[in-house]
């Protein structure tokens, strides 16, 4: 069978609408494409545990939103990352030596240079690889928490974020909170009588400014965006009701990024736990350059997959951007990178066995 060319297929993929809840579509081609070339392929359906409104959502759970999980044989190795994409969706084109669309970098065409290291794989005799292929992983990591259930002897994984195409030693994790102000309605010309909860909305996040959050010597300082703000009713009226959402990318235990929150908010507002994941350290095999980054990943929640490694093609500065993009050149590149780094790696498994 032809090799796979990493470009037509990243663009294939590219130019199927799959922004997060809607990734059937493209996981269905990818399913179709792969089992022509004779893998075995499943298609894992989320329900409605992986939609929850609290962790990522709201989303609604649908037989359409399907991870797609492919091998040749029984996987030592893994090949793992994710379809959906951040809206808003366009797609593709090549221009000097670069691929645009939405998921060019995050992650489609890294799902391609993966699919492509596979086949190599394969042509050389080798049924020991397979790929974990999820929905979900911009907004709750639903794919992964319905993957991880399945039972896997897979003794690495080998997820795909835009890196550079250097190993990941190090990332960061997500704790997201929302925080919730209750005032007082009253008619806007006498605000004396009232309180206004996006005032005292205003008042927490100042003072979040001055808090000190906790740090690593590898990772850095934990640091957070202000990423949603709601409130009020009308001009006219008092604002009985605001809230925020807040996303930390966090270095550390949780619990004292929790410590920090609760003395600096106070009894000023409530504070709603939405989505965690933690830090990790990352296998970094030698030969093979590495970096640090301050993203999370599915990696803490596909433990039953192996030992994981991070590496992929594209920067991670302009995935989620409207110029989001891969160099051509970078896509063959992480062929090349993933097929030798599975083969070290299935070498490694061999001598454990």
């Amino acid at each position: 069978m032809d090799p796979v060319d990493p470009v037509a297929l990243a663009r294939e993929l590219i130019d199927i609408d799959s922004t997060t809840g809607r990734e059937g579509a493209a996981a269905r081609a990818l399913a179709a494409y792969l089992r022509a070339r004779g893998l075995a392929v499943l298609e894992q359906p989320l329900v409605a545990a992986e939609s929850d409104v609290e962790r990522g959502g709201p989303l609604e759970a649908s037989a359409d939103r399907i991870n797609v999980i492919a091998a040749a044989g029984e996987p030592a190795v893994v090949f793992s990352t994710h379809i959906d994409c951040v809206p808003p969706f366009f797609p593709s084109r090549l221009e000097g030596g670069r691929l645009f669309g939405r998921g060019a970098c995050d992650a489609k065409g890294i799902l391609a240079a993966q699919v492509g290291a596979v086949e190599r794989l394969r042509a050389r005799g080798e049924t020991r690889v397979g790929l974990v292929v999820v929905a979900g992983e911009e907004r709750g990591s639903d794919g992964a928490r319905a993957a991880n259930r399945m039972a896997s002897r897979s003794r690495y994984l080998i997820n795909g974020e835009p890196t550079d195409n250097r190993l990941g030693s190090a990332t960061r994790g997500v704790f997201r909170v929302r925080l919730v102000t209750r005032g007082i309605a009253v008619h806007s010309g006498y605000p004396d009588l009232g309180r206004s909860a996006i005032e005292l909305l205003v008042d927490v996040l100042v003072c979040l400014r001055e808090a000190r959050w906790p740090e690593d010597p590898v990772l850095g300082r934990t640091h957070y965006t202000v990423a949603f703000i709601a409130g009020g009713v009308a001009p006219n009226v008092v604002p009985p009701h605001a809230e925020a959402e807040l996303t930390f990318r966090s270095v550390g235990a949780h619990d004292e990024i929790r410590r920090v929150l609760a003395a600096a908010v106070g009894d000023r507002a409530s504070l709603h736990e939405m989505v965690e994941v933690p830090p990790v350290r990352l296998t970094t095999p030698e030969g093979f350059e590495t970096a640090v980054f301050a993203y999370t990943t599915d990696i803490p929640l596909l433990t039953n997959w192996g030992t994981p490694l991070l590496v992929g093609p594209g920067s991670i500065h302009v995935a989620h951007t409207d110029h989001e993009h891969v160099r051509v050149d970078d896509l063959h590149e992480a062929v090349d990178l993933y097929e030798r780094l599975a083969l070290l790696l299935l070498d490694r498994s061999q001598a454990i066995d």
